[in-house]
């Protein structure tokens, strides 16, 4: 390595000075709905479908930014349930479109005039033919921050874990959560919920056989 290489090494700012690492949290219901209702007044249609999809489908940012029109629309209504293949695994995995997500999506993609086959949610960059995974990062640091939230702690990765958190909290099923996720094996479920070792064993003892 050259000098030059070493003095631009030594000066290069690591991408998480200053910054909060390890995995990020879900959402608190109550936010979620603070979230929703300020994009809803600002009139901000395109954020608002992206940010209730992303709660509803619990894909990667890989994946999000990906769909097509005609993944969540058809004909000329919105679909009830979804199907997309996860990029990172290969995976085939299915989400239900809840009520309120069906209209703003119906919302963004009849104002923008999205055809069937184009991507859902666009870049503003020519460049580009759809969002970029660093976009929908700031998106959510901008959304997160604005309902008075440490944007520090939450990131792409609180959209996927929101509304699996929640399940568990309500059911305890890590099955059917490992299914939703696209997950091939259970460990993975559990260390992606952060659940702790007492939790397991709690919902363990729930089970007889």
């Amino acid at each position: 390595m050259s000098s030059d290489q070493i003095s631009c090494v030594s000066v290069r700012r690591p991408w998480n000075k200053g910054q909060i690492v390890g995995q990020k949290r879900p959402i608190k219901p109550k936010d979620v709905w603070s979230i929703r209702i300020r994009l809803d007044l600002k009139g901000r249609r395109r954020d608002l479908a992206l940010f209730n999809l992303a709660i509803d489908s619990k894909l990667r940012a890989c994946d999000l930014v990906r769909l097509k029109v005609h993944d969540v629309y058809m004909g000329d209504h919105t679909r009830e349930r979804a199907t997309v293949i996860q990029k990172k695994t290969n995976r085939i995995v299915q989400f239900k479109i809840t009520s309120q997500t069906q209209v703003a999506l119906a919302s963004w993609i009849n104002s923008s005039g999205r055809g069937l086959e184009g991507y859902l949610f666009p870049s503003r960059h020519h460049a580009r033919p759809h969002l970029s995974t660093r976009q929908y990062a700031r998106l959510v640091h901008k959304s997160v921050k604005a309902a008075g939230l440490d944007s520090n702690v939450y990131g792409t990765h609180s959209m996927c874990r929101t509304k699996a958190a929640q399940i568990y909290r309500k059911t305890g099923n890590l099955g059917a959560i490992q299914l939703l996720l696209g997950h091939s094996k259970l460990e993975s479920t559990v260390r992606y919920l952060g659940i702790e070792v007492d939790d397991a064993l709690s919902i363990s003892e729930q089970v007889e056989i």
